[in-house]
């Protein structure tokens, strides 16, 4: 459509920040006594490695900074840039700087592309002081940056806008000249539909605003319209990345502690967003072990289940027996007692003499084997009045560890009386 805004700058770049007291969110970094608003009313100019989701506000306020600080904005990112660019860009900042006492301000974008590697190119750079530096990445520095160049710069943590936060953006977008002007309104449940779609990202809420005028036009929005235009909600999420390992974090935890409706929530905010249902169901057999265990022995049969229904239907028809997997491990009892028994056993595998197979158990099917000694003294539980010989059978060393310990829960609660009863049988008589 032929609009008023056509041929105009993004709607979010034409309302980014002037200046800090316009830019919205992140409280407490630039708030009265927020970290990074101290370093810049200090005049500290170290280097900053900016860590959040995309859409708040990252770029921006690394623009406010060079003002502050008087220096030329310089901005790479590190998905497109080679290193060779780069450096060509800081030793001309560095000529800059020592000849004319100006520094340039590298803003590196999503620095987390580079590997280790390159990295280091910044580092003596950054040791000189002869640029300003701030790196920008959505990963987490911890993994994705040299340790070496985080030792040298000030992290600041980004956090998603809130809802208010956002409400407050979406209502200056509407007034403010840069934005609409007055001449676009929306229906308060098509505001808040825009504040949903967004997931805390700014930028996402007013390109999601500028589509949806785009294609309606001024006046007052409906939410029926607003969501025709703007359509589906991408949640936000990245299989490679840190989200991906958060996420599943939350699903495992929440199956752990019996919460059905978080369980719920984690697996099918990781089905929307893309995740690979084998991925999933994989982590629900392992979670039948884990976390519930002979408590409840069947559900390691119906995660399986749940895993072979993905092999054979895909999504989305599989999306329903992934659920009831995860439902059903949320509602079983809960016992850890195999996992501890599995860490105790690798342990001593591990750790202690792997002593030889005791004589007894050893099957002789030789009349050599036998003349040495291969299943002497061995007794068939089979032939036992109680069906168990009073016969040990761990080696020598560790002849009396008691590796699973399960618990009072569920079936677990009959295992445990029946295996007391086992054990004092076992080592009821004289050992062999």
């Amino acid at each position: 459509m032929e609009g008023l805004w056509q041929g105009r700058a993004p709607l979010a770049e034409r309302l980014r920040p002037r200046n800090l007291g316009e830019v919205m969110g992140q409280r407490h970094l630039l708030g009265e006594r927020g970290p990074l608003r101290a370093l810049l009313e200090g005049d500290v100019a170290v280097p900053l490695v900016f860590w959040g989701p995309p859409g708040t506000g990252k770029t921006t306020v690394g623009r406010l900074i060079a003002t502050h600080w008087g220096a030329r904005f310089i901005q790479r990112s590190a998905a497109l840039a080679t290193v060779t660019e780069v450096r060509e860009a800081l030793l001309s900042s560095r000529d800059t700087w020592r000849r004319a006492g100006q520094r340039d301000l590298l803003f590196l974008d999503e620095v987390h592309r580079w590997n280790r590697a390159q990295q280091d190119v910044l580092l003596p750079f950054l040791e000189e002081g002869a640029i300003l530096f701030i790196g920008a990445t959505t990963e987490n520095p911890s993994f994705a940056l040299r340790s070496a160049l985080l030792s040298r710069a000030q992290l600041f943590l980004f956090e998603p806008l809130s809802a208010d936060e956002l409400r407050a953006l979406l209502a200056r977008a509407l007034a403010d000249e840069r934005g609409y002007g007055g001449r676009v309104s929306l229906e308060p449940e098509a505001g808040e539909f825009l504040i949903r779609h967004a997931d805390g990202d700014a930028r996402r809420l007013l390109t999601a605003l500028e589509t949806a005028v785009a294609a309606l036009g001024e006046g007052k929005l409906s939410l029926a319209a607003v969501a025709e235009a703007v359509g589906k909600k991408a949640p936000r999420y990245d299989r490679a990345g840190e989200e991906h390992y958060n996420l599943i974090s939350a699903l495992h935890k929440s199956v752990r502690n019996s919460d059905v409706d978080a369980a719920l929530y984690w697996l099918v905010r990781m089905l929307e967003s893309g995740e690979d249902p084998r991925y999933v169901a994989r982590r629900l057999v392992r979670m039948a072990s884990e976390d519930v265990g002979l408590a409840d022995p069947s559900a390691l049969s119906l995660t399986v289940a749940a895993a072979q229904a993905v092999e054979q239907v895909g999504m989305p028809e599989c999306a329903l027996a992934l659920v009831q997997a995860a439902a059903y491990l949320a509602l079983a009892p809960k016992s850890n007692a195999l996992y501890l028994a599995h860490h105790e056993v690798k342990r001593d595998v591990m750790e202690t003499i792997n002593e030889p197979v005791p004589f007894h158990l050893r099957n002789p099917v030789t009349e050599e084997m036998k003349d040495q000694g291969y299943g002497k003294d061995y007794r068939y539980a089979h032939d036992e009045p109680q069906g168990v010989a009073a016969m040990p059978s761990l080696p020598e060393g560790l002849r009396d560890r008691e590796y699973y310990r399960p618990k009072d829960v569920g079936w677990e609660g009959r295992i445990s009386k029946r295996l007391q009863a086992l054990r004092a049988l076992i080592r009821s008589r004289p050992r062999p």
